[in-house]
């Protein structure tokens, strides 16, 4: 049955940030013309607008249904994502400055643009740029799992294109308002994503404890194996190893996201990034008390309750949230967190979608297409794409098991983690040979594609076999690693037969 307090609330909402979504793009009003205002915003914002943009990038709907649901399903294993985003911010003030103070100077719009220019190699440069939007896409389709499962949560249940429809039609609005706005309409909507995410956390932390007896009765209710990590299967395996590199992994990963680096270019001054390494953390406490909200809807017995089955037949642990909201707070309430759930599922899928659109067509459309295309070209080029992508974002759900989005962003990981030795190690050496780092990206790539085949597309955690020791490793971390270790072994021979420092299109003071 719908819920027409909670579908009312929700609507209302959206109509509000549908509204922001177009007028933003009278905001800070720039010649949307031009690629660096409609996919940088013009490079203008300061520490607050990117303080809301980069948690809106990061802090997706997907992370506010799944985190908690892990938590849900398996326990304390799912607390994983609080020290990887608590690893992320040391990365982030210390390396990402550079990459906005070099991209500043020499008018990079996106990460491979500095790859090309590092290294003067337009193939090495398309790698990341390719690895960039095929790791994007999956990404964006999780986006919509998550605002799936809360528009069914109230109450939408028809099957076929109906049931689909308002999902469609939440995704045609943020076609429009991100082709006409760019990224300034994420980065207003951004504001009041966060703030209802904030209201509906801190609400949920208060209330219902309160009504579950305190925490103390919530870890009552758990199970002693789900409230701590499970202890190694062989005695031969490094302990909590998968945890670990799990975590560092993903910290390494994540601003090598084509999204998250669009966020960190569009700021207005590299000063503006290491002030909000200071600050982000407030997202990380945000995420603790969310992860918690998994304990608390095993407490409340959620799972168990017959108006729920249905839900949790659908979408499982994902439905642990909602279900927990729903059993919890008025309708009215209700109606908040899911619109909250929902509108934090726009912001990431627009800038996702705007820089795989900005990788195109710097790195694709002008480099190998077009390479005379005047800025309007180039812009429209652009929105077309951003179109393209979302299309392809929303065929992931509609007619693709949740899975297969699911099973993509895994390899989506350990795609983006291999543009690491390139951007990062380029920030501050030009010793690696070019072509050396693009066989490393091929090898690795293909190494941590078949290491996650091998483990069925289930997993994200291989079991590695070394000097008799069995050491759990996130795949990421592990093909990584390998990347480095071929592209510095090449880099010794090729440095000697095909030298190509030469083609470095930077100098050191662009990066000071």
């Amino acid at each position: 049955m719908l819920n027409w307090t909670a579908t009312i609330v929700f609507v209302l909402l959206f109509v509000l940030v549908t509204y922001l979504g177009f007028a933003a793009a009278r905001w800070r009003q720039g010649d949307l013309n031009h690629l660096h205002e409609w996919g940088l915003g013009g490079r203008r914002f300061g520490t607050i607008v990117t303080w809301f943009l980069l948690g809106g990038d990061l802090y997706t709907a997907y992370t506010f249904v799944a985190v908690p649901a892990l938590v849900y399903g398996a326990g304390a294993v799912g607390f994983f994502a609080v020290p990887y985003t608590i690893l992320i911010y040391p990365i982030l003030f210390v390396v990402f400055p550079r990459l906005w103070t070099v991209a500043h100077r020499k008018g990079y719009v996106t990460p491979a643009d500095f790859v090309r220019g590092r290294y003067g190699n337009r193939w090495l440069a398309l790698a990341i740029a390719l690895t960039g939007v095929i790791a994007t896409m999956p990404y964006i389709a999780l986006q919509l799992v998550g605002m799936e499962v809360v528009i069914g949560a109230l109450g939408f249940h028809a099957e076929g294109l109906i049931g689909d429809l308002p999902l469609i039609i939440a995704f045609i609005i943020l076609a429009a308002f991100t082709y006409t706005s760019g990224l300034r309409a994420p980065a207003m909507i951004a504001v009041v994503k966060d703030v209802l995410i904030y209201i509906a956390v801190i609400a949920a932390v208060i209330v219902v404890p309160a009504k579950l007896g305190g925490f103390g009765a919530i870890f009552a209710k758990i199970d002693a194996a789900k409230a701590i990590l499970p202890a190694p299967a062989d005695g031969s395996t490094i302990p909590f190893s998968g945890y670990a590199t799990l975590a560092l992994g993903s910290a390494l990963a994540l601003f090598l996201y084509p999204h998250s680096m669009t966020a960190i270019l569009s700021s207005s001054d590299a000063r503006v990034i290491r002030r909000n390494a200071s600050i982000l953390p407030a997202y990380s406490l945000v995420l603790g008390l969310l992860a918690l909200l998994g304990f608390m809807a095993v407490a409340a017995g959620v799972g168990q309750m017959p108006d729920f089955a249905d839900g949790f037949k659908q979408y499982g642990a994902n439905f642990a949230v909602p279900a927990l909201f729903l059993a919890m707070f008025p309708s009215w309430f209700v109606g908040v967190a899911f619109a909250a759930i929902a509108i934090g599922a726009l912001v990431p899928a627009a800038i996702m979608s705007i820089a795989c659109a900005n990788l195109y067509t710097r790195n694709i459309y002008r480099e190998f297409i077009n390479p005379t295309c005047t800025h309007i070209q180039e812009s429209s080029q652009a929105k077309m794409m951003s179109l393209l992508v979302k299309v392809g974002a929303l065929f992931f759900v509609v007619y693709l098991p949740q899975q297969y989005a699911i099973q993509m962003q895994l390899l989506g990981g350990i795609w983006i983690i291999q543009t690491l030795p390139a951007i990062m190690l380029g920030l501050y050496t030009r010793w690696l040979n070019s072509w050396a780092l693009l066989i490393g990206w091929a090898v690795s790539i293909v190494a941590g594609t078949w290491m996650e085949a091998s483990l069925g597309f289930k997993g994200a955690v291989f079991p590695l076999h070394i000097f008799g020791y069995t050491f759990p490793c996130y795949i990421a971390l592990a093909s990584v690693v390998l990347n480095i270790a071929i592209s510095v072994v090449l880099t010794l021979v090729l440095e000697k037969a095909a030298p190509d420092r030469h083609l470095d299109d930077t100098k050191a003071a662009d990066y000071v």
